[in-house]
This record gives C-alpha cells, structure tokens and sequence, in this order.
C-alpha cells in the first residue's frame, strides 16, 4: 500500500484513507460504521480540545486523556459534526450527559488501537505507544436465560395464522436451534438452505469474519422450517427465506427486536432477553451437554476458541451446581460412610 504524507493529509484525511484500507480487507460494514464514528468523535476532540491538527503528534497520553474527557462530559456531550447531533436526536433525547458504560468506552479504545495500528504500519506516525493503553475492567453480568418452560410460552404467544408471526417464530426457533446471529438470520435465501442435509450455508457477505459458515439444525426445526416454507410460498412469491409481507424486503433488525420485545410481554415473561440472547441460549446448552469448545467456535463463526471461552464465562450458578451434583465425589461414593 502506497504511503500516505502526514504533511499533505489532515487527520480527518487520513481516518478517510483508513476506512478505505478497511473496505479493501473486507470487513463487515458494522465494523467500518463503528471506526469511523469513533475516530471522527476523537478527530474533533484533537482539534478543538488539545488544538492537534498533525497526526504525529497523538500519543498514549492523548488517548487515555480523551478516553477521560469522554467519561467525565457523558453520553452525547460531544459529537463530531452538525450532521450527527442532528441524527442522533440530540434535542429530544433524555439521556444527555449520563454515564458512558465502560464496554463503551473500550470499544472506542479498541478502535482507536487498531487505526494506531495502520499508522504504524504505513509509517504515518510512529513510537505512539498507543498500544500500551489500558482497557477498563469491567465486570461481567451473567446474562439473564429463559428457562425450559419460559421458552415454551415464549413460542406459545405467537399466533401462526398471522403472516408476521409465524416468521418471527421461525426465526426464533431457527436461532435458538443453530446460534446464528440475527442479522444472518434474517439475510438467508431460500437458496442457502439445505433441506435434505438440514444444514445452512451463511454466505460470507453476512457474517461477521467474513468468511463462508456452515450451521446445521435439528429434525424438530426441520419440520418447522418446512411448515413455514410451504405457508411463505402460498402467500408471497420470494426467494427471502423471511421477508416483510407488504414490502417483500429483508425484515431488520429493529424491527424484529421490537416484535421480540412484544412478544415477551405478550407471554409474561419479565426477564431481559435480546434476539442475540437466544445465541447465547444455544451456546450455553451446548456446553452444558458436553459439547466440544473448538466445535462450538467454529459453529458461532468466532475467530478463535479464546474468544468464544471469553464470551461464555457466564454460565448460570444453578448450571454449575447441577454440574456440581453430577460428579461430586460423596455422592458418587458407592459406600454409605454415615
């Protein structure tokens, strides 16, 4: 890659220059949107609060202070242009000035490492020492699980006559059964499916790494998936395995996690459960059946097994006491000692 002059580029210039290079390496257009709202917020930040126009002259000290001024001003006291105060609401919005979580705050410092990263490679800027910037520890939630029977009557309170809700349960069922990511979901063709294999290949257009995934799914969800096949043929002609009835377009994401949220409430179900929790639903299980940490990376499209055993720490203390009374040594002992 041709080498950028830091004397001819401004930093907002060379963020450009930066989100291209990641366009060039495929990453996902999720990925690139997060840089460039990071990087512009600390462009702005450069220019108007520290008067930095060279992007030499950024250093591990700058971050950490603008991860600090980021923490001390709250959500949404500073933003990168006119454009994005304007998109982001800022006039209606209620929550101007609370805290910024701390996972917030280290994705915008993961972000920033990675663009000190291809300006070290390009020589643009050198000896930053950017990388030597700490994230903050957090602690780990265990995420709320919907048990056996809550499930049930999650499945229970969609009505399959109507067009949108026998989707939604698919879609449902369909994650729950497989892992898939919802964006993944709701993107498949027909022609991804495998009906006779009772596999699905995501295209590598819809997944996060990039990278073509096989998932399969159970008997019990082909039957399903059959179902709403035949009912989707009947009353759209499309080749969008889940479509809007009206639009024929691919359902997103808001809006099928506002039909999740209705259909909570619908079956009373209190607990705070996302669309993304039902993958997280499938992960846990299938550890909790003994299943390999290797297979279950490579089912969820993770870079590594590192970071699915990072991501699933949160195992439920109820799972790990009925794995407790599986193999404890007393009540596994064939003599009665008492």
């Amino acid at each position: 890659m041709p080498r950028i002059s830091k004397k001819l580029k401004s930093i907002d210039d060379i963020i450009v220059n930066y989100l291209e290079y990641c366009n060039y390496k495929n990453l996902s257009l999720k990925t690139i949107k997060s840089y460039h709202q990071t990087l512009m917020l600390f462009s702005k930040y450069l220019e108007e609060e520290k008067q930095i126009t060279d992007i030499s002259k950024i250093n591990k000290n700058i971050v950490e202070e603008y991860i600090s001024f980021t923490k001390e001003r709250g959500k949404y006291a500073f933003v990168s242009s006119e454009k994005g105060a304007i998109k982001a609401n800022i006039e209606k919005r209620s929550d101007i000035g609370k805290e910024v979580s701390d996972s917030t705050l280290n994705n915008y410092l993961r972000n920033i490492k990675a663009f000190a990263t291809y300006l070290e490679d390009n020589n643009i800027s050198k000896n930053t020492k950017i990388h030597e910037c700490k994230f903050i520890r957090t602690e780990r939630r265990a995420k709320e699980q919907l048990t056996d029977a809550e499930f049930n009557q999650l499945v229970k309170a969609l009505d399959c006559s109507q067009f949108h809700q026998f989707r939604d349960l698919t879609v449902i069922n369909l994650i729950f059964d497989t892992g898939m990511r919802l964006s993944e979901t709701l993107h498949l063709t027909t022609n991804d499916i495998d009906l006779l294999r009772r596999t699905i290949l995501i295209p590598a257009d819809l997944t996060k790494g990039r990278k073509d995934r096989v998932v399969f799914y159970s008997p019990q969800m082909a039957k399903l998936l059959q179902r709403w096949l035949r009912f989707k043929d009947t009353m759209i002609e499309t080749e969008i395995l889940f479509p809007t009835q009206r639009t024929n377009t691919f359902l997103s994401n808001p809006n099928f996690e506002r039909n999740f949220r209705g259909y909570l409430k619908k079956a009373g179900i209190k607990k705070y459960v996302t669309p993304h929790g039902l993958r997280n639903q499938f992960a846990r299980r299938f550890l909790l059946n003994n299943g390999s940490l290797v297979v279950l990376s490579k089912i969820l499209g993770h870079s590594s097994s590192k970071v699915t055993e990072q991501a699933y720490l949160d195992i439920m203390d109820e799972d790990l006491r009925k794995k407790y009374q599986a193999y404890s040594p007393l009540a596994n002992m064939d003599k009665d000692i008492y």
